[in-house]
């Protein structure tokens, strides 16, 4: 019964592994798009000091900048001055600069990003004015622009941070693909719910740690160790049923959980660009938390409902495409963590 179970979870794997590399063949990149930034500060009347953080594509060459076609729009009236030489992180392109606008400043004048539409990105902006009150609103793909008015909609923007969550999850194909690993070994309803909660507490406590800044690693070896859990899973995944049950096999919620506390710092990257809003930091990163709690549900929830349709529908897959997509999901997962040790050792020069 346990070796058609696993067979059963392993088809699963497979018609998951194909959809995804049919539906999502960019994502053998593996790296999501973080968010976008841009804060504005008035500083006097009509003149702000302009933050801009424009997300760059990964690249295998440390050398080459590779950023996505975003550029803020603002109305005619306004002038920039003041430019610094921008600034390159991991994972953002940093620039700064002053702009003064006239008659009225900014109130009541429309923002834009140009070029959004034709990404998969949002961009969090902030904007504090001069007599202390705020705006914090979510720019999406399918919405661009926004009317810059104290009654601007989004609020504190927090729940902004509840979308950034889910589309960490549901964009990071390497998050994705440990779940579907991490799934595959569970036989029972309960290591279902101790490898979800396992996986749900380590991650929630070193994505707290890291963007409180009170524990905080670097990004680079983080995404090395994140697709070397990946590959310790699909080499789980070709281990037969009358081998000696490993510790993963007995225990899948402990491997769940030490491998969570690695992704939490995973997590922690989309916000460690962007930031919290001061007024609320506590909310959120609870709804940040939660936003990759959906997105992990989402997941497995479309984990359930193919290997349901699998028993409903009887389909036995061929050996060979049941095991295909595993030795697939080793490959991919070593490519990643060879390309991303490589990238840090130019670093180390």
């Amino acid at each position: 019964m346990a070796t058609h179970e696993r067979h059963r979870r392993r088809s699963l794997l497979a018609v998951f592994v194909c959809l995804a590399a049919v539906l999502f063949p960019s994502t053998l990149m593996a790296h999501e798009v973080r968010p976008g930034y841009l804060q504005l500060t008035e500083v006097s009347a009509g003149r702000f000091e302009v933050l801009w953080k424009q997300p760059l594509l990964p690249s295998s060459d440390p050398d080459l900048v590779l950023r996505l076609p975003l550029e803020p729009r603002f109305p005619s009236r306004c002038t920039a001055t003041g430019r610094v030489l921008p600034e390159v992180t991991a994972s953002v392109l940093v620039e700064r600069w002053v702009m003064t606008c006239a008659d009225g400043g900014l109130l009541g004048a429309e923002l834009e990003i140009g070029g959004l539409p034709r990404t998969l990105t949002d961009v969090l902006l902030r904007v504090r004015w001069l007599d202390g009150s705020a705006i914090d609103h979510l720019l999406r793909p399918d919405a661009p622009r926004v009317l810059l008015t104290h009654e601007a909609p989004g609020g504190m923007g927090v729940p902004a941070y509840l979308r950034l969550g889910v589309e960490h999850l549901l964009f990071g194909f390497d998050h994705i693909l440990f779940v579907v690993g991490l799934t595959c070994f569970v036989r029972r309803p309960r290591q279902l719910v101790q490898v979800v909660t396992a996986f749900t507490v380590a991650h929630s406590i070193t994505l707290a740690l890291s963007t409180l800044g009170v524990l905080t690693l670097s990004q680079r070896p983080v995404e090395a160790v994140i697709a070397l859990s990946i590959l310790f899973l699909a080499v789980e995944l070709t281990w037969g049923a009358d081998t000696e049950p490993s510790l993963m096999r007995r225990w899948p919620w402990s491997i769940a959980f030490g491998f969570g506390l690695l992704h939490g710092f995973g997590f922690a990257g989309a916000l460690s660009e962007i930031g919290l809003p001061e007024q609320a930091r506590a909310m959120a990163l609870f709804l940040f938390n939660v936003g990759v709690e959906i997105g992990q549900l989402v997941v497995v929830g479309i984990l359930l409902a193919l290997l349901q349709l699998l028993r409903v529908s009887r389909v036995q897959l061929p050996a060979v495409a049941v095991q295909l997509p595993i030795y697939v999901m080793g490959v991919v997962s070593a490519y990643w963590f060879i390309d991303r040790v490589l990238s840090i050792v130019p670093l180390a020069r």
